[in-house]
């Protein structure tokens, strides 16, 4: 390393795929801390993923140039560096950064091991009463060091521990007394989780009682479209816009299929084959068969592209809203492959680890909305791929089976796709096909 400017300012790097913008969703690091190369120093959530960024320089921070909550775009300053050293390899970052060549997070510094920060001792938080100076004015506050316990009542109120700069601001907008928060985290912090709750059920676990006025009467409130809910409005908007589509559905008795999940989870639960897993390879299979639903539309040149390969987006719920990771190259995969990578993606997503690549490219989607209790729906397509299946959830229901009425496991798969790239035939073909290898898994077999 050799020395350079007594101040380096780091400004948001190209986060490739496109991304122009991210929010700051927590910093790492407070002015005055020492930090060192490749150290993470903020948290950013873009319309895509959580990432974390590091910085391309050692030194003492002078300014954090935006707080949390605000929403910076590429080639805005970050964090400004003092007395700092730079690594040699930030040079090919700033090039990469002019080229958006988006790689600019990954191998520009010269340690795989991680660094601590030795920060310097900090006064005490303030009460949500006291406002926070802002990011750039002096050292951020930090929580003591001893556990504080939830409010009792009839006892003296201390002040409630919060940690994440977003959790305070979610507070904030939406009206929510932390200090009447029941936390969940270690050492009596307030989560994310414990403030959603508090949103969703006004009053409750907190000790108060709300008044008949208070309990009925709604709040209004404005919740601006940012990051990844506004990514999906605008998705959405183009798909409803541009794309003709229609919705097919049948019910399908899917008693012997998860007949044959229950006999792999008991005979091979190391392979984790469950019922997501068996619909992803049913879908693959039919769209081997009918490559039309494995396709988009090139407005600019008037074409239908047909796919030389699947990549198979699935419907995933998570704390920050429904995410469609996807599985590329699905149509290479195993039964077994296409449930391990499944398990993985929805891990990923679930803790916000998702890079930004893992949710582009997809061809086709397969969504379960059975999961949230419900029969049937008509989804919106994923704007540009020409269909997406819907199942629904998997309850008894009378059915006529050799000869007889019956109870069996039902469900309602639907399909909603592009009319630009096919009609009726195809898309009927298409799901007739993947409701009877729900039904006759040998069907299923016999295409794998």
């Amino acid at each position: 390393m050799t020395a350079t400017a007594a101040r380096q300012v780091f400004r948001l790097p190209d986060l490739g795929e496109g991304l122009t913008e991210a929010e700051i969703v927590e910093w790492k690091v407070a002015v005055g801390d020492t930090v060192e190369i490749d150290q993470i120093v903020v948290e950013v959530e873009t319309a895509k993923a959580a990432v974390e960024v590091p910085v391309p320089y050692a030194g003492t921070v002078l300014r954090l140039n935006a707080e949390a909550g605000a929403v910076v775009a590429v080639g805005e300053p970050l964090i400004e560096v003092g007395g700092a050293q730079e690594d040699p390899a930030a040079a090919r970052y700033r090039e990469e950064e002019r080229a958006g060549s988006g790689n600019v997070l990954i191998g520009y510094g010269t340690t795989g091991a991680p660094h601590r920060s030795r920060r310097r001792p900090r006064p005490p938080k303030p009460t949500p009463s006291t406002p926070a100076p802002a990011a750039g004015a002096g050292p951020a506050p930090a929580p003591a060091p001893e556990a504080v316990a939830p409010p009792s009542h009839g006892g003296p109120e201390r002040a409630p521990r919060v940690i994440s700069p977003l959790v305070r601001r979610m507070a904030r907008e939406h009206g929510v007394d932390l200090a009447a928060v029941l936390p969940t985290g270690p050492h009596g912090v307030i989560l994310r989780r414990d403030v959603e709750q508090a949103i969703a059920n006004p009053g409750a676990d907190s000790g108060a009682v709300p008044s008949a006025d208070e309990a009925a009467a709604p709040v209004a409130e404005r919740i601006p479209l940012r990051g990844l809910r506004r990514t999906v409005a605008d998705k959405l908007t183009r798909s409803r816009t541009e794309i003709p589509d229609a919705t097919t559905w049948v019910d399908a008795d899917a008693t012997d299929l998860l007949a044959i999940r229950d006999t792999l989870r008991r005979t091979s639960p190391d392979l984790g084959i469950g019922l997501l897993a068996l619909l992803a390879r049913a879908c693959v299979a039919g769209l081997l068969r009918f490559p039309e639903l494995n396709s988009s539309v090139d407005t600019d040149r008037a074409e239908i592209v047909r796919h030389g390969h699947i990549n198979l987006g699935f419907a995933a719920q998570t704390e920050r809203g429904l995410v469609v990771p996807v599985v590329r190259d699905a149509h290479l995969m195993t039964t077994a492959g296409l449930a391990a990578e499944l398990t993985r993606l929805t891990t990923l997503a679930r803790s916000g680890g998702l890079p930004p690549s893992a949710l582009t490219g997809g061809t086709f989607t397969l969504n379960n909305y059975g999961v949230f209790g419900v029969d049937g729906s008509t989804p919106i397509i994923n704007h540009p791929e020409a269909a997406l299946l819907g199942v629904g959830r998997v309850i008894d229901r009378p059915w006529v089976h050799d000869g007889a009425v019956v109870p069996r496991k039902i469900t309602q798969l639907s399909l909603t796709f592009d009319h630009r790239v096919c009609d009726g035939g195809a898309a009927g073909g298409f799901l007739r096909f993947v409701a009877d290898c729900v039904e006759n898994p040998a069907v299923l077999l016999a295409h794998v």
